[in-house]
């Protein structure tokens, strides 16, 4: 980057570029290290967070009762009661305790009539694994928690800790180093001799700083003598990850941050387009970024508001919540100039349901105005100003809103939506994935009733065996919904280790012997798998199991593994996860479906630009048991 700018008036599109070529230069200084979980609040995930076990790790009651064999109650009914014995036929059980064998279903207490010592009678019979909270129906082992670029909240300890984890790797803490100048500042605050100034923009950064989750270093102001301040700039870029030098950027004869800048590194860029905070510096000293900030208090918060803190949340993989805005009538006539792009503080009232904004005093050094603003205005580059009596959007600042740009995908289960959404993270766009898990038709009816932005599905059309066109054309307009092309994944049969009981077709689960476990109603797998029965002309009743659902595949996994089930339907990648026999059926097209309105937008090309991206075919290369499909 051969570039040196000094007091020009550079647009701010120009500078946002500029701090992004230095943030990409920059950033690989950031390292990552392994801390506790329990002290990993606020702190950024840099790669996904695996379960090491699963929550519950047993086979535990759901409710107090008594825990039974499933088998003996079946002839129970309101004029024909069981008895069961104590010992024998039931045991005693508190909610979340383990059910032992051979016990395998609850019977609520409130359903359970004491009759003579030792011995109970029922009414109702119990369902085999009825009131039982199966091994990892909340966490399962091999499961991703939480995906990389994840800034860890309070919940989110309690479910890695459920997982078993109790170290994690994160990204260092962002350490910015601060440089308050001037001869005229002092942070001696007893007294204010004539002349001088309260260091406080100095304190505002190292506050921001921490509340962004970083490290600020800040050291008291140095004179204005350009070997102190080179000695103080060289030393904090070899202890920080960033630098913000504040006041002596303009073109005073005391103003020596751009010039040892140069001297030192690389000046980029000095002059931005703004008011307040034009004579802003950026440049590289020892591959870290450097700013120069104005001096004055408005300036000051501005630029570090504008390009001092999107650096930072770019560093520390985290972006600093967007104001809401609000549409409001401005209350009197603002003047500006074309040539900078303006940010002006404003106090809001609402008059007659209609919120009126009035400009606070303007200047770069007026502190107040930022403590009593409840808004923020910006007037664009080229604008002449604002008539009172317009209407103009607002930037709330005293109420933040997070910005929700989230992909909303209902549909079929499947690993890799996890690794799409933590890939998503990485790519830094500010785009993420929340992906609901109701079953291939689920997925097509929330399209239709305009509940998601993308369903993934793998629905086999019997007559054809063509997969997923024909359900979009029967139950959506066609012309209206594009199939994007997903993956190739292998189904198949998900067995114990070993394949104890020798499965090796469908035809086996029909065998006494054989415990199924089945996947929800609607679901893709679900409707492979009734075609599988229909074609082979097994009857669904004589398999053991076949309406005991779980809701995703690696559910199903679990209850293989945990003894609970001999085998499931599921894709390889779950049973390789969980470490899992599997025997091949085939491979289906699982893809995604998308209405049209949301095609070419930032979040579904996003997501298309991952599905056909380089990590994410070494993921499907790691997980095995898929291939591309576009």
């Amino acid at each position: 980057m051969d570039r040196t700018i000094y007091l020009l008036n550079t647009d701010m599109e120009d500078a946002v570029k500029v701090s992004q070529e230095v943030m990409n230069r920059c950033l690989h200084h950031v390292q990552e290290e392994e801390i506790d979980v329990f002290e990993s609040l606020g702190r950024v995930t840099s790669g996904p967070v695996i379960a090491k076990i699963s929550s519950p790790n047993h086979n535990a009651a759901a409710m107090d009762g008594i825990m039974v064999i499933a088998s003996k109650t079946f002839e129970a009914n309101e004029a024909n009661p069981v008895t069961l014995k104590q010992h024998l036929d039931f045991e005693y059980i508190n909610t979340g305790h383990m059910i032992t064998e051979p016990f395998d279903s609850v019977i609520m207490i409130e359903d359970v009539t004491c009759a003579d010592e030792g011995k109970v009678q029922i009414k109702t019979q119990a369902a085999p694994w009825q009131h039982v909270r199966p091994v990892g129906e909340d966490v399962v082992s091999g499961e991703m928690i939480l995906p990389e670029n994840h800034q860890i909240r309070p919940m989110d300890i309690g479910a890695v800790l459920a997982g078993g984890v109790t170290r994690i790797k994160v990204y260092e803490k962002i350490k910015v180093g601060i440089i308050p100048t001037g001869d005229e500042i002092t942070d001696c605050y007893e007294t204010l001799s004539p002349g001088m100034t309260f260091d406080t923009n100095s304190w505002t950064f190292k506050a921001i700083v921490e509340q962004m989750g970083g490290i600020a270093n800040r050291i008291s102001p140095i004179p204005d003598i350009p070997e102190l301040l080179r000695e103080a700039i060289l030393k904090m870029t070899q202890e920080n990850h960033i630098v913000v030098v504040n006041a002596g950027s303009s073109a005073g004869s005391k103003d020596y941050t751009a010039k040892l800048i140069e001297e030192l590194g690389e000046l980029l860029l000095h002059g931005i387009a703004i008011k307040p905070g034009k004579p802003t510096i950026l440049g590289i000293i020892n591959e870290k970024p450097v700013i120069g900030v104005p001096g004055y208090p408005g300036s000051a918060f501005v630029v570090f508001e504008e390009i001092v803190g999107p650096i930072i949340g770019d560093f520390s993989r985290t972006r600093r919540p967007s104001l809401p805005q609000q549409e409001a009538v401005v209350s009197r006539r603002i003047v500006s100039s074309l040539k900078f792009q303006e940010y002006i503080r404003v106090k809001l009232g609402l008059v007659d349901e209609k919120l009126i904004a009035t400009p606070l005093n303007r200047g770069a050094g007026v502190n107040m105005s930022l403590v009593r603003a409840d808004g923020l205005l910006v007037i664009p580059q080229r604008s002449e100003g604002i008539e009172a009596g317009e209407t103009v959007s607002v930037h709330l600042t005293g109420d933040l809103e997070t910005i929700r740009n989230t992909i909303v995908s209902i549909g079929s289960h499947d690993l890799i939506m996890d690794y799409i959404g933590s890939l998503l993270a990485r790519d830094k766009k500010g785009i993420h994935l929340s992906s609901a898990h109701v079953g291939s038709m689920g997925g097509i009816m929330a399209l239709k009733r305009g509940e998601a932005h993308i369903a993934p599905i793998h629905l086999l059309d019997e007559e054809t065996g063509i997969y997923n066109t024909s359900y979009i054309s029967k139950y959506l307009d066609s012309n209206q919904t594009t199939l994007i092309k997903g993956v190739k994944r292998m189904q198949g049969f998900i067995l114990k280790k070993g394949n104890p009981k020798g499965i090796r077709s469908i035809t086996d689960l029909a065998r006494e012997d054989i415990l199924f476990v089945n996947r929800q109603k609607g679901s893709g797998t679900r409707i492979l798998f009734d075609y599988l029965l229909k074609q082979n002309q097994i009857n669904a009743q004589e398999i053991k199991g076949y309406f005991r659902e779980m809701t995703t595949h690696m559910a199903v996994a679990a209850a293989v593994k945990s003894g609970t089930a001999d085998v499931g339907i599921g894709v390889f990648s779950a049973a390789e996860a969980m470490d899992l026999e599997f025997v091949e059926i085939g491979f289906e097209e699982y893809d995604f479906a998308v209405p049209n309105r949301y095609m070419n937008t930032p979040q579904i090309d996003a997501f298309v630009d991952i599905l056909r991206s380089r990590p994410f075919y070494e993921i499907l290369n790691r997980l095995g048991g898929y291939e591309v499909n576009g």
